[in-house]
C-alpha cells in the first residue's frame, strides 16, 4: 500500500482496498498511509482511503495529523478532501501545531482560506503563542493576511508593527543573520528566489555544510502590501 501511495497509483490503491488491505495501514514506525497521501499531495488517494474508513484525525506515528501534513506542504486539494471527510480544522498535533499554524508559517494562502472557510479559529495561537495574523505578517504573505481579518482575526496592531519591522532592503541578509544566530558563523549559504504568490518574491537561504544543505529559512517579500492592507483596514490601530 505504501508503495502505491508514494507512486500516486490510485488504481493500485483501489485494488488493495478491495482485496481487504486496511485504509488505516501503518508502517513499523506508525506512519499511516493517509498521512503519506496527505504529505505527497494525492487528493484522489486520500479520498479513496477516507471513503474506505480511514480516520481523518488519526495521528501518524502518534504525533502528526494528516491535515497538518497537507497544510505544511501547501496541499490545498488534500486539505479540502480531509475537511470534507470530517477532519477537525483546529486539531493540534504533537507540539501544539495546528494546520493553520503550518499554512501561515509557509505562506500557503489557499490552504489558509480553505481552513478558515471550514471553521478554523483565526485567532488560535501556535506553540510560540503569537496570533496567526502576526505570523502571517512576519511571513510576508499578503494572501494570508488578507484572509485572516476577513474571518475576524484580531491583533492587527501587533501585525502592523511586525510588518513595519520587517520592511528590510535585503531579506536574504536578514535570513542569513538568523541562521548564523542559530548555527554560528562561517558557513556557506545558497540563496534562491521564486514567485510563490503574485506580487511577492519568496527568498530562501540554505546553510550548506560539506556540500549538503543542513538548515534553511525562507520568507516572502510582501510586507509593503501587507502594511497597506492593515493600515487601510478597520481597527488597524486597535486589536
Amino acid at each position: 500500500m505504501f508503495t502505491a501511495v508514494r507512486e500516486g497509483d490510485e488504481l493500485a490503491v483501489l485494488r488493495l482496498l478491495r482485496a481487504g488491505v486496511s485504509p488505516e495501514s501503518a508502517d513499523e514506525e506508525g506512519r499511516t498511509v493517509l498521512y503519506e497521501a496527505a504529505v505527497n499531495g494525492a487528493p484522489g488517494i486520500a479520498g479513496l482511503l477516507l471513503a474506505a474508513g480511514a480516520d481523518p484525525d488519526r495521528l501518524s506515528e502518534g504525533a502528526d495529523a494528516p491535515l497538518c501534513g497537507a497544510a505544511c506542504g501547501g496541499r490545498t486539494e488534500v486539505v479540502r478532501v480531509l475537511l470534507a471527510a470530517g477532519a477537525t480544522p483546529d486539531l493540534a498535533e504533537e507540539g501544539g501545531f495546528r494546520a493553520l499554524t503550518w499554512a501561515v508559517r509557509w505562506g500557503h494562502a489557499g490552504v489558509v482560506r480553505a481552513l478558515l472557510a471550514a471553521g478554523a479559529d483565526p485567532d488560535l495561537p501556535g506553540p510560540s503563542g503569537e496570533p496567526p495574523l502576526v505570523a502571517a505578517a512576519r511571513r510576508g504573505s499578503p494572501g494570508c493576511v488578507r484572509a485572516l481579518p476577513a474571518h475576524g482575526a484580531r491583533a492587527r496592531r501587533e501585525a502592523l508593527a511586525e510588518t513595519r519591522r520587517l520592511r528590510v532592503p535585503d531579506v536574504a541578509a536578514e535570513l542569513r543573520t538568523g541562521l548564523e544566530a542559530a548555527y554560528g558563523p562561517g558557513h556557506t549559504y545558497v540563496t534562491r528566489r521564486w514567485e510563490q504568490e503574485p506580487g511577492t518574491v519568496t527568498v530562501e537561504v540554505r546553510l550548506v555544510r560539506d556540500g549538503m544543505p543542513v538548515a534553511g529559512d525562507n520568507r516572502q517579500t510582501g510586507h509593503d502590501a501587507i502594511g497597506r492592507l492593515l493600515e487601510d483596514s478597520p481597527g488597524a490601530g486597535g486589536g
